[in-house]
């Protein structure tokens, strides 16, 4: 942990007895964002105060102080640190005022609950001790930077998280894997960021603290200095909006593009798309309390909604997070759009054909909107030790990539560190991440080992559904009344034939050829008196993506087992007689 994480930590120590540590968030995180926000304010204190005094109307003010300052909030109360501890007798009361002074997008307080933490504070005697800690440490960008403020709430809440037992990746995604994904993000668009002046959209449905954002934002003008990334959210924790939304604050953002809502259930975005979006949902989390909302809004909405390609089975909502971020793209008239989400494995290959999962991977492939899916390291998260996977969209592919995905073995790319955090168990150095993003680049010519390129119809497949008839106690076929064999439903059987059997490359067009030449290789030449009940016939989509990384590895040979086998009976006789001696 940072000195400056410790320090806050250390704070924590005032609440012992009266807290309980798994509560100790309650009080530190919205005191690190008031200590935060109350440095911000200090070089421009008097101006503001004096600009209260003159304009009375809040949108006026707060114009007026946008002019003078440079600040996008304000505060009307005449305290600050220093002046409320100079009143312990009404530093409660005094406090209170203090919040009750700020502008009206500062909501992020009332998301903890904060009043009542102060008077539980007050009545413990433990508010002036906790201020008095707080007033110590020096918050102000220019002593902390922004990014070191991310890392600071990180890193609060995973202690928070330890201390309760809870899962810290609910909340936020490690910086290695989001620089990954923000690199990959911005590698096709690379030439056009570096335009003086550049202004683009960045959209996170899934905000969490708002990690994926700063990234994104300090990539951006690491790269060009000039250039503005306006950064939007929706995050359905109160405390993770509250982070974010005073984060994005202290950055200068507009506040109102922080939105606290469940991102299913309702998009506060409905009217916008944007130039690149990025997500870390919750794996294998279900959708139970959406579940209403999401399919009257389907129902609603038709072909053109966000969830129309389909739905996943409630116990996961991940695929409805792939949909609505492809659907929150920038059109492809007003210049397209890219978009990078983190996911498990289930969305390569769960649901058979005609399933919803299976139509939301046909729905994208054959729009061909997915670019890229990159394999990550296994325990590189948090909460999960899972394999994962970075899914790349893009709606405008440059010529060279059209019809086709690049899948990125990277599963071998991360580094053991020295000290596991919950599950997190490896890390991607900057190596790792050039190599990836190096892999990517080269595309085609890439290196085999860690990269393969597929045409969108590769992953495409029919399931049909091989009938074998019914036989009466003579083995003789029982038919209906026009003759027609009826079918044994204990013999059905399902085929998975795929669109590229054969060589065909044709995908619809070749189904009929396609489908008799399987049947006729792979079903009839076994059993003849089968066949196929076309009006059953599926088409589905799944990506193999290990299938097409799996290296054969042979046993080893019987008799170096034998001399391995015969070397440690040998050990074992000769210990026997050192205990027998």
């Amino acid at each position: 942990m940072s000195s400056l994480g410790n320090f806050v930590w250390s704070i924590a120590d005032q609440l012992r007895g009266v807290y309980k540590p798994a509560k100790y968030g309650d009080v530190i995180l919205p005191f690190t964002i008031l200590r935060r926000l109350d440095c911000i304010m200090e070089p421009h204190r008097d101006q503001m105060r004096s600009l209260a005094a003159k304009y009375e109307n809040p949108v006026r003010l707060g114009i007026e102080v946008k002019k003078a300052t440079g600040l996008t909030f304000y505060n009307t109360s005449p305290y600050d640190f220093g002046s409320l501890l100079a009143d312990s007798d009404s530093l409660r009361v005094n406090l209170q005022d203090y919040l009750d002074g700020f502008s009206d997008q500062i909501d992020v307080f009332e998301r903890f609950k904060f009043g009542n933490e102060l008077a539980t504070l007050e009545e413990k005697e433990r508010l002036f001790l906790v201020v008095s800690k707080f007033s110590e440490v020096d918050l102000h960008p220019n002593k902390v930077l922004n990014a070191e403020m991310g890392d600071l709430f990180e890193e609060l809440i995973r202690k928070f998280a330890e201390a309760s037992n809870e899962e810290a990746g609910e909340h936020y995604t490690p910086r290695d894997a989001i620089r990954l994904m923000v690199d990959l993000l911005f590698a096709e668009k690379g030439n056009d960021l570096t335009e003086a002046g550049v202004v683009r959209t960045i959209y996170d449905p899934t905000a969490g603290t708002g990690g994926m954002l700063s990234v994104a934002e300090e990539h951006l003008l690491a790269q060009n200095p000039d250039a503005q990334l306006v950064l939007f959210g929706q995050e359905i924790n109160d405390q993770s909006y509250a982070i974010c939304k005073s984060d994005m604050i202290a950055k200068g953002q507009d506040a109102t593009n922080i939105r606290l809502g469940d991102t299913l259930a309702e998009d506060l975005f409905a009217d916008r798309k944007f130039d690149f979006c990025l997500a870390n949902p919750p794996y294998g989390v279900d959708w139970k309390a959406s579940e209403k909302t999401v399919k009257a809004e389907r129902a609603a909405t038709g072909h053109l909604g966000r969830f129309a390609p389909g739905l996943p089975a409630v116990s996961d909502g991940q695929m409805l997070f792939l949909t609505h971020l492809a659907s929150k793209m920038r059109p492809k008239h007003e210049g397209g759009g890219r978009a990078g989400i983190v996911l498990n494995g289930s969305p390569l290959f769960n649901g058979g054909a005609g399933s919803g999962p299976s139509e939301i991977r046909r729905w994208l492939l054959e729009n061909d909107l997915v670019e890229a899916i990159v394999a990550l390291p296994t325990d590189m998260f948090f909460n999960t030790g899972i394999a994962t996977y970075i899914w790349l969209l893009d709606n405008t592919k440059s010529p060279a990539r059209r019809g086709k995905v690049q899948l990125i073995d990277g599963s071998a790319m991360g580094t053991k560190m020295r000290k596991s955090l919950g599950s997190k168990r490896k890390e991607l150095g900057d190596g790792a991440r050039t190599k990836i993003v190096t892999v990517y680049d080269q595309f085609e010519d890439a290196d085999p080992d860690m990269s393969k390129v597929f045409s969108n119809t590769d992953f495409g497949y029919w399931t049909i559904t091989v009938e074998r008839p019914l036989l009466d106690d003579e083995s003789n076929p029982v038919t209906d009344g026009k003759g027609t064999p009826k079918p044994d439903s204990k013999k059905r059987d399902t085929e998975n034939i795929p669109f590229t059997y054969g060589g065909n490359t044709d995908g619809d067009a070749g189904r009929d050829a396609t489908i008799k030449a399987y049947f006729e290789a792979e079903v009839l030449a076994h059993v003849p008196d089968a066949w196929i009940d076309h009006k059953k016939t599926k088409i589905g989509y799944e990506v193999p993506f290990t299938r097409h990384f799996y290296k054969y590895v042979p046993p080893r040979p019987l008799a170096e087992i034998d001399a391995d086998l015969e070397a440690q009976v040998a050990r074992i006789l000769e210990l026997l007689r050192e205990v027998e001696g």
